[in-house]
């Protein structure tokens, strides 16, 4: 939706389209649209899904007002959306539900601004002159794009929990999905998964840096790096096991440097050992996605390690990921986890082991074996809000300035952003 944009590439796109669910909306809509000077014509009855259906055979619009009244599951449905809308596209939501999480949900996902129903025209007009205002701006060279960087850390509280499959998952989907150029980055050095996963062989580049820190250049990336896919390299190692780990971590922090360098994002597949070996792994990352099992043990280390964070990497917003969470065959219910932790779940991801193992047979990453699963729109809506931790000082500013009734009228939004000891989203378990 509000991916990178391409100079010429609306010319043959309408200036605006609507789906709207019910009549009063759309009487409020039609006098706006025409007085822009856009086809009343336009503004379709239907919502959300009617809009994915219509768009999926057609150009998507430089401005898209859509309808979420009816949808059960906003997020999933505008994953949905995303898949076939086209770069550059501003999505303005409409909907009823006042709810900051929601909100912050849908901003995270590339959503432009969410409205709340009843619409007044004054909140219209306000809201579709601004998406024409950021639309007709000058958008970001090339240059300026491959500037910006964001860094994520994958850690596991337990073995076993499902990291590094996510890891895998989440650099597919930056590299293929969002079109980022993404390096993905396993420190697993002796049992890594991350080119396993994907059918590849490791190669010697991670090794031979830990070796060789001073021979790590943008050249060296570049030969020693295994290509999962134009956007997607990969460094991982197949360490001999009779042979130690024999580093200070200087490498790790090159290879990082480099990074920023060469790609959009980085993963970082981060063993919990390595997290309290080289904490300064964690310097200028921008996230850490803790991932858990419904456990008492993995609840345990899941406050030990949030503990150690907030002393070590404060800068870093932690996001909390219960994973192969199954109803009714949990060791510890959601709630009770949350109560231990003192925090909510962030993102829940359904247990499914035939995708797994379907992804393991075809040697794809989980997200792109099983895109149409309840698992795989997680942790889609999981890399869209890992981008937003990233990009926070691009957030809106929200209030009744101009009489716009938006969402967040009676919150003070900046104040919720900065108590980073409470859960940012709080996504549908599927």
């Amino acid at each position: 939706m509000n991916a990178p944009w391409k100079a010429g590439m609306s010319g043959n796109r309408d200036a605006f389209a609507a789906f709207i669910c019910d009549d009063a909306a759309l009487d409020v809509l039609r006098p706006v649209v025409i007085e822009l000077g856009w086809q009343p014509e336009k503004c379709a009855k239907g919502g959300l899904r009617n809009a994915v259906q219509a768009l999926s055979v057609s150009a998507s619009p430089n401005i898209l007002l859509v309808d979420l009244s009816e949808s059960g599951d906003p997020l999933n449905d505008i994953n949905a959306l995303a898949e076939v809308c086209e770069p550059g596209t501003i999505v303005i939501a409409i909907g009823q539900v006042n709810d900051v999480r929601l909100y912050r949900d849908l901003i995270a996902s590339g959503i432009h601004d969410y409205l709340l129903k009843p619409l007044s025209a004054n909140v219209l007009r306000d809201a579709l002159n601004q998406a024409q205002a950021v639309f007709a701006s000058p958008r970001m060279s090339e240059q300026d794009q491959s500037s910006r960087h964001v860094s994520t850390a994958i850690v596991g509280t337990r073995g076993g929990v499902g990291a590094s499959t996510l890891a895998t998952s989440l650099s597919w989907h930056f590299a293929t999905g969002q079109n980022l150029p993404t390096a993905l980055l396993d420190l697993d050095i002796h049992f890594g998964t991350g080119a396993l996963s994907l059918d590849l062989e490791p190669g010697r580049g991670l090794t031979d840096a830990i070796d060789n820190p001073s021979r790590i250049d943008g050249l060296f990336i570049e030969r020693a790096m295994v290509r999962a896919h134009d956007n997607l390299a990969i460094l991982s190692a197949e360490a001999p096991i009779n042979a130690p780990l024999m580093t200070d971590g200087a490498a790790f922090l090159q290879l990082e440097e480099e990074f920023r360098h060469a790609f959009e994002m980085t993963v970082i597949d981060l063993p919990r050992n390595m997290l309290i070996n080289f904490p300064h792994l964690l310097t200028e990352v921008n996230s850490v996605v803790l991932t858990t099992e419904m456990t008492l043990a993995s609840a345990r280390d899941t406050i030990r390690i949030l503990s150690w964070l907030k002393t070590h990497a404060d800068h870093a917003e932690p996001i909390i990921v219960a994973n192969k969470v199954q109803t009714g065959a949990m060791e510890i219910g959601q709630s009770d986890f949350e109560a231990s932790i003192e925090r909510k779940i962030d993102f829940s991801i359904p247990f499914d082991q035939k995708g797994a193992a379907n992804a393991a047979k075809l040697g794809q990453p989980f997200v792109e074996a099983n895109a149409q699963s309840r698992a795989a729109a997680q942790i889609k809506a999981l890399a869209h809000r890992i981008v937003a931790s990233g990009e926070q000082s691009d957030l809106p500013e929200t209030g009744s300035e101009g009489g716009k009734k938006s969402l967040l009228g009676g919150f003070d939004f900046k104040s919720l952003l900065a108590k980073k000891d409470k859960p940012a989203s709080a996504a549908a378990a599927g």
